[in-house]
């Protein structure tokens, strides 16, 4: 857990050093065929193994776990710090446990809907609260990783209750086989690849959604669906705690100001993820 906090906390001011050069969509595409190109070796090894009924949920968490949020936080980091994308990416646990609940039959309780409701009131003054700094239009673009969270919430119940059984790598290199090539033919429609031969910065900035992608996605995928499988889907989302910390200190350290508003909404994110964990 505190190996996968410290890379996807580290993942935030990657997109943001990516975003330098390449447009939201690029990053997210770049960030997915890289990806899937570092797992292809295991995803050839294992696509003979899966079974037939398996592959709609392989593409499901393809989809939601991994393509559509690399394009969702690249787009919202256009106009929200990296450091308040981090804290906004805690909801993933209370997404998992709504989800969990309303889909797959987990339990809830009240103890628990208290948390929900202190993390989503969280996310509010997050979002809506301006600074001096940047207009209040800006900090909508928080709820696309809102979105984003919600369709992690979704995957994380995916891989514990319709992929168990399956090893963690082929889980993580098959969901990136059904999205990879997908990535790619997008990819090429864009001005990627003249960006990479005449803009300034472009090697830099894709060597750091190589890290990205390499590190954030891979890596960390194997790592997230292994700790699914021995844990619960909650336990695993409890990284939440500590990505926060990770990404802020990333952000200070770029530079980004974070405003006593802010502060305030962290907390009461976090307040509302420790009570879903700790409740009974």
């Amino acid at each position: 857990m505190i190996i996968l906090a410290l890379i996807w906390g580290t993942s935030f001011i990657l997109i943001k050093k990516g975003l330098v050069v390449y447009d939201p969509n690029e990053v997210g595409a770049l960030r997915m065929v890289i990806a899937c190109a570092a797992l292809l070796p295991f995803a050839i090894r294992n696509v003979r193994k899966v079974e037939p009924h398996r592959w709609k949920f392989l593409l499901g968490s393809g989809m939601l776990g991994n393509f559509l949020p690399a394009f969702l936080f690249a787009i919202a980091e256009t106009r929200l710090a990296s450091g308040l994308a981090g804290v906004l990416n805690s909801l993933t646990a209370l997404f998992t446990l709504l989800v969990g609940a309303a889909l797959f039959g987990q339990s809830i309780t009240w103890m628990r809907m208290l948390g929900i409701v202190i993390g989503i009131a969280g996310t509010a003054i997050l979002i809506f609260t301006g600074n001096g700094n940047a207009e209040l239009d800006n900090m909508y673009y928080g709820l696309y990783i809102v979105l984003a969270t919600v369709f992690y919430g979704i995957s994380a119940n995916l891989i514990k209750f319709r992929l168990q059984g399956m090893k963690a790598i082929a889980v993580s290199s098959l969901a990136l086989l059904t999205v990879g090539p997908v990535a790619l033919v997008y990819l090429l429609t864009t001005d990627f690849l003249y960006k990479l031969q005449h803009v300034p910065g472009a090697w830099e900035a894709l060597m750091y959604i190589a890290i990205l992608a390499v590190f954030s996605t891979a890596i960390a995928l194997i790592l997230f669906n292994k700790l699914i499988q021995i844990s619960t889907t909650l336990f695993a989302s409890s990284t939440t705690y500590l990505i926060p910390i990770v990404a802020l200190m990333w952000g200070v350290l770029d530079g980004e100001t974070i405003h006593l508003w802010h502060y305030l909404g962290m907390v009461v994110i976090l307040l509302g993820v420790f009570i879903v964990n700790r409740a009974r």
